[in-house]
């Protein structure tokens, strides 16, 4: 996603007076912002740095929707309510079969090593942020099998 476009959500969102869309995409903002700075970029901020923000967004939410005590139903709906305002943002992921079939096809070779760390280091670089790393994990393993 664009960083502008970003930005005009963030706009649209207090207009409309949406508390949970506006902090979701503050924070958004704030990771992409954060991290721009730290690749020493200041401007021109890229989608890949926007999609790794959005990530990590979700993947705290996430943390926060499973941690939260199952008695607190008050709490467990604002977060999910959090978590459905970024995953509007988040990119499409990859299903299991779809990271089975790139795997099998691009990384025959680095597969035949049985080397498991190598293996996930070469298919990191590819699909990061195209699929969840658990699952990516998960089938390398059963390739390995």
């Amino acid at each position: 996603m664009q960083f502008a476009e970003l930005q005009k959500q963030l706009i649209a969102a207090m207009k409309a007076r949406d508390s949970v869309k506006k902090q979701a995409v503050s924070a958004i903002i704030s990771n992409a912002k954060k991290t721009a700075i730290d690749n020493g970029v200041r401007d021109n901020i890229t989608e890949d740095i926007v999609d790794g923000a959005i990530s990590k967004e979700l993947k705290t939410a996430k943390e926060q929707l499973e941690t939260c005590p199952a008695d607190r139903t008050d709490l467990k709906e604002e977060y999910q309510k959090y978590y459905d305002a970024v995953a509007a943002f988040a990119p499409k992921q990859l299903s299991e079969d779809e990271v089975r079939a790139i795997i099998s096809e691009k990384f025959a070779d680095v597969l035949a090593t049985k080397n498991r760390g190598q293996i996930m280091k070469a298919v990191m670089g590819e699909l990061k942020g195209k699929a969840d790393g658990k699952l990516i994990n998960k089938v390398v393993g059963d390739l390995l099998k």
